[in-house]
């Protein structure tokens, strides 16, 4: 049993209004979290937990709308704690969701300096490496994680990564292989299948978006590689169809010019 003095501690107003902005927020009730952790931080401005309810505020404005001052609160929170991996983590991710890219490169890359053990931000760290064209840098990135950590999604995931990105999609199917034997996400349901499509297993890249398009029936990017699926079988009809939902569904028109009829 709970000490008494634990006991009556975690029954404080201060911890009920904790208790009850974790009940909001995993409902989707964001204004009242927003407003409860507030009131919590208010009742007790001295209380050392209040540094992980302002990182959790950051993320509250962030899932209100409130992006700008998501950021300010993160950045606030790293002031009072430099040391917090999770502060860090949640500031990244939401720069790097509103694609401010240089900057959540930082903070990953601080992330890594204060643990190296973070795969995650060791694996976003590279792939905004990757985008930024800095190849030496996310091909250490991911290396590392496959050297050390090379059972984890993580690894599997930034070696798929690479190899696409160098256009090795045969290196990288092995990888989006193992990825699915543990979860058939959609991430890795449409990277094996534009492995399969450049490396013409028609019959597998088939299988990998129709299966994708179970877990998401409006995502642009499956049309299109349904569009370049059915051009390789000679499916003009099939193909301009779906380059056409493509479109619809707020895809580029220069990229699937191609696969439509004239």
């Amino acid at each position: 049993m709970l000490a008494p003095l634990l006991r009556a501690e975690l029954q404080s107003p201060y911890y009920n209004k904790v208790d009850e902005a974790d009940k909001a927020c995993k409902e989707g009730r964001w204004d009242e979290a927003s407003r409860l952790l507030g009131e919590a931080m208010k009742l007790e401005p001295d209380n050392a937990g209040n540094i992980m309810l302002m990182s959790n505020l950051g993320m509250v404005r962030y899932r209100m709308g409130q992006d700008s001052l998501a950021i300010v609160t993160l950045t606030e929170a790293h002031r009072m704690a430099p040391s917090s991996v999770t502060i860090l983590s949640n500031r990244a991710y939401i720069l790097t969701e509103l694609g401010y890219d240089s900057e959540a490169y930082e903070d990953y890359a601080l992330i890594m300096e204060l643990d190296s053990t973070d795969v995650d931000a060791r694996l976003r760290h590279g792939v905004i490496a990757l985008r930024d064209r800095k190849f030496d840098v996310a091909k250490a990135d991911f290396e590392y994680l496959s050297r050390y950590y090379p059972s984890t999604p993580e690894a599997m995931t930034g070696m798929a990564t690479l190899h696409c990105a160098l256009g090795e999609y045969r290196e990288a199917l092995p990888y989006y292989n193992e990825l699915l034997r543990g979860s058939r996400e959609l991430e890795y349901l449409t990277g094996r299948a534009m492995c399969n499509l450049m490396t013409d297993n028609l019959q597998e890249a088939s299988d990998d978006i129709a299966e994708a398009l179970q877990l998401s029936p409006d995502d642009p990017e499956l049309y299109l590689y349904r569009a370049a699926l059915n051009k390789m079988r000679f499916r003009p009809d099939d193909a301009d169809s779906d380059a056409r939902r493509a479109v619809s569904l707020g895809i580029d028109p220069a990229r699937v010019r191609q696969f439509m009829k004239e």
